[in-house]
């Protein structure tokens, strides 16, 4: 028997190569090339009806009505979506393993099984351990009907004769297609089997939810246009030893990115968190050094995150930065502002940062609240602990305005917060209820606030 012709695919994009390179030649990535088996071309009459049912035709020729949401029944996984689930799309869920991905999409199911017909494929576990999961979280999985099998024809006939509404998909790596001869999880399997999925779910209006899984440095798993021929990309985060998950939007294309959904694990699955500024706030006793409150926007939602910093003397030639949840990269250039433009020095000292509650913070907003929560922990003089700090601090020391400012403020004086140090072009302009709000210019404007008490 004559030796299968193999080649090296690219993970990023797909490229193909007849020998291993550490580059990919054709997106230059660095180590993504895995040896898979050389498909034939496939049949040109495949695609023969999709380009005769189309024509050209002049934009504004066609009609621009809103897209139709149905709510899933989980508010918290509405609002990463963008306001529920639209017909036809397409929605790519990712996580590592055990982080509740396959929990989370069983409620779904079971939420709107009442209303719409919905369909659970499982290519990883069998029925009866769906049926077991299912008892378990105490569900209503009466409504829901179940497919064991990973072939992408037979799932597709199915699907086709039974016409649900929704369909999940658990998952995209363990599907195969008949026409390729590679194994379920190769790059070419995965970029077929998701092409024809979302194919048909354009054609027939099917939602489509595929779980996808991811690699260790927590990206998917499987070429790159994954992500692009899909219309959501959802990415839960939160370790396996915390009790709380958070499901981040990536891509919407029929809403807004970096939506977060905050969900808390319990016995009976993931249970909606109502209010989830208790997350990432410390209750203290009594007023600490080095804690500081801000406010972070999370796509549509303002969130209050405590940054907390702690400044010890350093016994090493080299002193330690270290940040959790923020880009560890900006630390130093804040504080090299903060020596530039205030005197306040820390080149013999270790700075550790760390956002309480586990989550990440990637805007500048927060640049502000840590540079304060260090001076504060330098100095060991605990802040007001209805204090709220927010702004951008540039490396001339100025401090610059920020988006969504005042929904930041009515969101701190919602949940009780006096006191208030912010840019002055956030200032607002009526008076906040039980809120003193006073703006800043420049880093040593901050601090002098703080000397001042």
């Amino acid at each position: 028997m004559a030796k299968a012709k193999t080649a090296y695919s690219c993970t990023e994009c797909g490229g193909q190569t007849p020998k291993w390179q550490g580059q990919c030649p054709s997106c230059m990535a660095w180590n993504t090339l895995v040896e898979s088996v050389v498909e034939a071309a496939p049949s040109q009459n495949r695609y023969a009806a999709l380009a005769q049912s189309s024509g050209l035709q002049k934009l504004a020729d066609v009609e621009a009505a809103d897209v139709p949401r149905h709510p899933t029944g989980i508010h918290e996984f509405d609002r990463v979506l963008g306001g529920g689930l639209v017909p036809g799309g397409v929605v790519l869920i990712g996580g590592d393993p055990g982080i509740g991905k396959s929990t989370l999409l069983l409620q779904t199911l079971c939420h709107i099984g009442g209303m719409r017909k919905a369909v659970y494929v499982s290519g990883e576990e069998s029925a009866q351990q769906i049926a077991m999961r299912a008892k378990r979280l105490g569900l209503d999985a009466g409504p829901v009907e179940l497919l064991a099998e990973i072939s992408l024809e037979k799932i597709l006939a199915i699907l086709q004769q039974h016409k649900p509404e929704v369909a999940v998909i658990d998952s995209i790596q363990t599907l195969y297609s008949e026409a390729l001869q590679s194994a379920p999880g190769s790059v070419a399997q995965v970029r077929e089997c998701s092409a024809q999925l979302t194919r048909f779910a354009k054609q027939t209006g099917v939602t489509m939810i595929l779980v996808g899984h991811v690699t260790k440095e927590g990206s998917l798993a499987g070429p790159r246009v994954l992500e692009h021929i899909v219309d959501t990309v959802l990415y839960f985060e939160g370790g396996q030893n915390s009790s709380f998950r958070l499901v981040r939007a990536f891509k919407n294309r029929f809403g807004a990115v970096n939506e977060l959904g905050v969900f808390a694990m319990t016995e009976k699955g993931l249970r909606e968190v109502s209010n989830p500024s208790a997350l990432f706030l410390s209750h203290h006793a009594e007023q600490v050094a080095g804690s500081c409150i801000t406010v972070t926007q999370e796509g549509s939602r303002p969130l209050l995150v405590e940054v907390q910093a702690l400044v010890d003397e350093a016994h090493a030639p080299n002193p330690k930065r270290l940040c959790v949840g923020l880009e560890q990269n900006r630390l130093a250039m804040l504080l090299a502002v903060l020596h530039r433009h205030a005197g306040v020095a820390c080149f013999d000292q270790d700075v550790f940062i760390n956002a309480v509650g586990g989550v990440r913070i990637s805007e500048p907003a927060v640049d502000l609240a840590v540079l304060l929560a260090i001076v504060s922990s330098l100095k060991n003089k605990p802040l007001n602990n209805k204090l709220i700090v927010f702004g951008e601090v540039g490396l001339a020391g100025e401090v610059r305005p920020v988006q969504r400012g005042q929904e930041r403020l009515r969101e701190a004086a919602k949940l009780g917060f006096t006191h208030a140090i912010v840019p002055k072009a956030n200032l607002p302009k009526q008076v906040i209820d039980g809120l003193d709000v006073k703006g800043v210019e420049r880093l040593d404007q901050a601090l002098q606030l703080l000397r001042n008490g």
